[in-house]
């Protein structure tokens, strides 16, 4: 039996959440070959990740963007990992996209207990694509 979908979970992450959600809206349905590219770009401060809220603006076709430098390196981490299980899964990774979500993980305190340290919980899934027919749908 062929499995359809690959699977990494990346629990306890020290980096932060409100970044790790925006590469996660960033590479939601591309390849993992293009989130990679994209993300090394990302680490080289040639390309910045669009973020929502008081952020400054970036030059380009986004409103405002940053760099995270650390989330984008873990993400790049796991979408290797991501690609391996594909393969061993037997997925083609030409005919498949990445959905991904980032959650608050529980945050410990720090040494002398008035700071916390960042910590997420990140999935990342890749899927195979669904090819829409039209026929079928009338």
């Amino acid at each position: 039996m062929k499995k359809t979908e690959a699977v990494v979970y990346g629990k306890d992450l020290g980096i932060s959440t409100k970044h790790s959600m925006a590469i996660c809206r960033f590479i939601k349905g591309k390849s993992v070959d293009k989130a990679v590219f994209l993300l090394e770009q990302v680490t080289r401060m040639k390309k910045a990740i669009p973020m929502r809220g008081e952020i400054p603006h970036r030059k380009g076709d986004i409103m405002a963007g940053r760099y995270p430098i650390n989330a984008s390196k873990q993400f790049i981490k796991l979408l290797r990992q991501l690609a391996a299980n594909a393969s061993v899964n037997g997925l083609e990774l030409e005919n498949t996209r990445i959905e991904c979500y980032a959650n608050l993980a529980s945050r410990p305190y720090k040494r002398g207990g008035s700071e916390r340290f960042k910590r997420t919980h990140v999935v990342l899934r890749l899927k195979e694509k669904q090819e829409k027919n039209k026929k079928n749908n009338k």
